[in-house]
């Protein structure tokens, strides 16, 4: 989907209040963007169809289930190219929560969570079995200061409005 493709002030104003807390009713949606409940629901499942709504996630603190040491690898692996066969290798190692094919040096960036450094030691050890891994590269995660999924929607931010009163971006 291109960009903004089909994307209008409602869609954007449902997919901010989505972002926030996708558990929100779609009666709330409705009572916020001025809309009938039925026209957000249409709009919704319009949303979900083209792919723009890509799907609902419980966010677990990952330290409830003792996965408290984050850690991002470089991983330079020597596929062919502009092949991801090591990618979807690295993808199905279940401590691994994101594997991003990169340019560069090194061919995968992935974000992993574990127990501590002993559980990402054998982590290191499982990516080293991919036969095509040649090297790795990890920096530790002492604080993380900010994660999110939610994407800009264009709307700007509160303090764009104390310093701009009236513009939206």
């Amino acid at each position: 989907m291109a960009k903004n493709e089909s994307l209008d002030g409602t869609d954007r104003q449902i997919l901010d209040v989505l972002q926030k807390n996708a558990r929100t009713s779609n009666a709330e949606i409705a009572r916020r963007v001025g809309k009938a409940p039925s026209a957000v629901l249409e709009r919704i499942r319009k949303m979900e169809a083209r792919g723009v709504i890509q799907g609902y996630e419980v966010r677990i603190n990952p330290k409830a289930l003792g996965h408290g040491l984050t850690a991002f690898t470089f991983v330079h692996a020597e596929d062919a190219v502009g092949s991801v066969r090591s990618g979807r290798e690295l993808a199905e190692l279940p401590e691994v929560l994101e594997v991003h094919h990169t340019a560069g040096q090194d061919a995968y960036l992935i974000k992993s969570r574990v127990e501590d450094t002993e559980a990402l030691g054998m982590l290191l050890r499982k990516i080293g079995h991919i036969e095509s891994v040649r090297d790795t590269r990890t920096t530790i995660v002492l604080t993380t200061v900010k994660e999110t999924l939610a994407q800009d929607l264009g709307f700007g931010t509160d303090e764009d409005e104390t310093k701009h009163p009236g513009r939206r971006i």
